[in-house]
């Protein structure tokens, strides 16, 4: 197969607004070096973070809730998600689903023409569990927004299924942040899980997820939105933000709160636990700066947990649930790969329901 030397691709310039997305149609392909793949990317979704790091939002500098502007002050030292600097031009995006058409050496060139979706964690191949030595695909390396991206051999998860290129593109992150967020829970059959933020794209891969556990799942979503998140399979659809929350869940015990979304509304999640219950979370879109009363924590027996970098566990078992259909994608909408600024302020929107994927 003959490659071009250069590709289109969407460039990240620096932190900011979406003047910073900056569309290139002789972007310079790059190379597997030993031990990578080079992917050509025929799908990459959209997710929080690719807007949390444009934006800078990650920064302790910054207090408001996810916003796809750029703010007047962000510091420099701990823009990205890892707290640290990342360096630009940049190319985003890490939901890429692609075929893999060369490899660097070392790599098995049988994986030439594997359909493949992304394992976004980027580890050190001598010390696989130690969080500490992670990054994440587009942010401390180039991502899917280009026809053409590499990575190495292990993120490049083989999978079988009848599902588009859009549609497996809505997986690797929103789905894989849900199932690490319940493996963290320890979620099981006997808990009633509240999801927030319900038809997101992690919130519906929550919804889907804790379901596939047994767990019973009580959703939060805009009304307009009900029908979509009763589909993915919630008991219980309620109002975004219910005035009376206890009175609203009815008989329901919640055990479980599994939120991405924080801000104000956040001391009334944790207040409806029942004692010994579990709060994770993986996201702040509504914002990060919230009030927890201490003596709900202590007095009611509650565990928190943060959830980010996902258990080794979590990918290979998303890929055996897509291979046996026990979840399903929620995409909606695509968008070609030069629309990705209007991609972003759809995403940013929350009109849709489940992910927006951009197609080089």
């Amino acid at each position: 197969m003959t490659l071009p030397d250069t590709m289109r691709a969407m460039v990240t310039m620096g932190h900011g607004d979406m003047e910073q997305l900056v569309f290139h149609d002789n972007w310079p392909r790059p190379d597997p070096a030993a031990g990578e793949v080079l992917i050509r990317v025929r799908a990459c979704g959209l997710n929080n973070t690719d807007v949390n790091t444009r934006v800078g939002w990650y920064s302790k500098t910054v207090t408001a809730a996810t916003s796809g502007d750029g703010y007047d002050k962000v510091g420099e030292e701990d823009p990205s998600w890892g707290g640290a600097p990342i360096s630009f031009p940049r190319i985003q995006g890490a939901d890429a689903c692609g075929e893999v058409v060369a490899v660097g050496a070392g790599v098995d060139p049988a994986r030439i023409g594997e359909r493949v979706i992304t394992d976004n964690w980027l580890r050190d191949p001598d010390d696989l569990e130690d969080k500490n030595k992670t990054g994440y695909f587009g942010s401390e390396r180039d991502g899917g927004f280009a026809e053409y991206t590499t990575m190495p051999t292990r993120n490049a998860l083989a999978v079988r299924s009848d599902h588009t290129d859009a549609e497996l593109a809505t997986f690797s992150c929103s789905y894989s942040t849900a199932e690490g967020m319940l493996t963290r829970a320890k979620v099981t059959d006997a808990d009633t899980v509240l999801v927030p933020g319900a038809s997101g794209g992690v919130g519906g891969a929550l919804v889907q997820l804790a379901k596939r556990r047994g767990a019973r799942v009580i959703a939060l979503a805009s009304e307009p939105k009900h029908d979509d998140v009763r589909a993915l399979g919630a008991d219980v659809v309620l109002p975004r933000a219910p005035d009376n929350l206890r009175t609203a869940l009815g008989v329901d015990k919640i055990t479980v709160v599994a939120d991405v979304v924080g801000g104000p509304y956040w001391p009334t999640l944790v207040d409806v636990l029942e004692r010994g219950g579990r709060y994770t979370c993986s996201g702040a879109i509504a914002g990060p700066m919230v009030e927890l009363d201490l003596r709900t924590l202590y007095l009611r027996d509650l565990t928190f947990t943060g959830s980010t970098v996902i258990d080794l566990s979590v990918m290979p078992a998303l890929i055996r649930y897509i291979e046996e259909g026990a979840i399903k994608p929620a995409l909606a909408a695509t968008y070609k790969l030069e629309d990705l600024r209007e991609a972003q302020t759809a995403f940013i929107a929350k009109t849709h329901t489940g992910n927006i994927v951009v197609t080089p």
